[in-house]
């Protein structure tokens, strides 16, 4: 067994684990040359926020206990495939490699919704089901420019 199926199996055991306690079989498990440093279970159930899935909670304990956001030396493993969201977030957080082990198209064949946000998000946003529009605000310039200057010190 490689460690990549080491790992995986890890984050389908604390996936598992979760629906004894009545949360989702999703689990995630982040490592870091070759050490794991971070391990989270879906925790919608418990927390009734949205966006504590296993992914994300295991994101944000990894880049607590490394003290940067920047996790481009990480890789995650999950249990199913990440959701639109974390996704994003280990994008955001400089992820190179993630692995899971169960589709999207099994998950949903279950009745969780993942494949299908990926299709929704793929389209145009006037095409999507939640609606997001830019409005422009004239008499108020983009703060981007102050952040940067701000950075700078």
């Amino acid at each position: 067994m490689d460690d990549h199926e080491i790992y995986l199996r890890e984050a389908i055991a604390i996936g598992r684990a979760n629906i004894d306690a009545g949360g989702t079989p999703y689990g995630a498990v982040i490592v870091q040359n070759g050490r794991v440093i971070a391990r989270a279970a879906n925790q919608v159930h418990a927390t009734h926020d949205p966006t504590a899935h296993a992914e994300a909670l295991a994101l944000r304990e990894a880049g607590r206990l490394l003290g940067r956001a920047k996790l481009d030396d990480c890789i995650v493993y999950a249990s199913g495939r990440p959701c639109p969201m974390c996704h994003a977030a280990m994008r955001l957080a400089g992820i190179g490699k993630a692995y899971f082990a169960f589709t999207a198209e099994q998950a949903a064949q279950h009745g969780a919704a993942n494949a299908a946000l990926y299709t929704e998000l793929a389209r145009p946003l006037d095409e999507q089901p939640m609606r997001v529009q830019h409005l422009f605000i004239a008499d108020e310039p983009p703060p981007y420019a102050e952040w940067v200057e701000r950075k700078r010190g």
